[in-house]
């Protein structure tokens, strides 16, 4: 079954010149990091920004069948964490005490969906 996800993040706190810096490094990503999100069944994806409220919204589309297991394997991809130490620079987290991307706590306030009779309804991911 194919999960439709929603990731938001606050980006308030952007250095100057950071929103410009962002959209740049995010226009060319980096190999690794876009075939450690194919390998975990990632497909779909997209940011976009929302500057009345300095938001960043990602969405994608999944596609396996271990959600955790496949966020697990990208959050322990070399490659991933380099590219998260570039960009989590750029963002404030919503989620209190995150500290980054791939840590314990998660860094991006995230929600899912499924498609059921229809309708969307929410699901835990």
């Amino acid at each position: 079954m194919v999960k439709r996800v929603c990731q938001i993040i606050k980006v308030s706190k952007l250095k100057p010149g950071a929103v410009a810096e962002y959209k740049e490094i995010h226009a060319a990503v980096w190999p690794g990091v876009l075939l450690a999100l194919e390998r975990a069944h990632i497909i779909d994806y997209s940011i976009h920004h929302y500057p009345p409220l300095q938001l960043l919204i990602a969405t994608f589309k999944y596609n396996g069948d271990d959600y955790e297991g496949d966020m697990a394997k990208v959050a322990q991809d070399p490659e991933t964490q380099r590219w998260w130490k570039v960009t989590d620079i750029m963002q404030e987290s919503f989620e209190e005490g995150a500290e980054g991307s791939g840590k314990e706590v998660p860094w991006w306030t995230v929600r899912a969906w499924k498609k059921s009779s229809g309708l969307r309804e929410d699901i835990e991911v």
